[in-house]
């Protein structure tokens, strides 16, 4: 995959994600592949990583939700780190957030007031 496929603006080194992050445990799956929690080994941060199968499912809907997630800065939006393309997968890495899928949360209350 060249560097236009994904965006001309996007960094993208041939790597395995292994060189930076450790796995800690499968965190979700879905269409488009699986989420994973993962440490940085320099920073010890958990940071989150989608990883999506490489071919003909990273398609134009992809390549702008990348470009798009990459520029929003807002504390109740998970923060967009870096994408690494490896051998096999595009990697997502974004900002761990412990809380859970807020669908389930959203089910599971019923409603929320204005504060939550």
């Amino acid at each position: 995959m060249d560097r236009a496929t994904v965006g001309p603006a996007m960094d993208m080194p041939i790597m395995h994600d292994s060189d930076r992050y450790d796995f800690v445990r499968d965190i979700g799956s879905g269409n488009f592949g699986v989420a994973r929690l993962m440490r940085d080994k320099v920073t010890k941060e958990l940071v989150a990583v989608k990883y999506i199968e490489r071919g003909d499912k990273i398609d134009e809907h992809v390549r702008r939700e990348i470009i798009n997630h990459r520029s929003l800065r807002h504390p109740n939006i998970v923060r967009f780190k870096e994408v690494i393309l490896t051998p096999t997968h595009l990697a997502i890495v974004m900002e761990y957030a412990s809380g859970g899928e807020l669908f389930e949360r959203i089910c599971a209350a019923g409603r929320f007031n204005e504060d939550e």
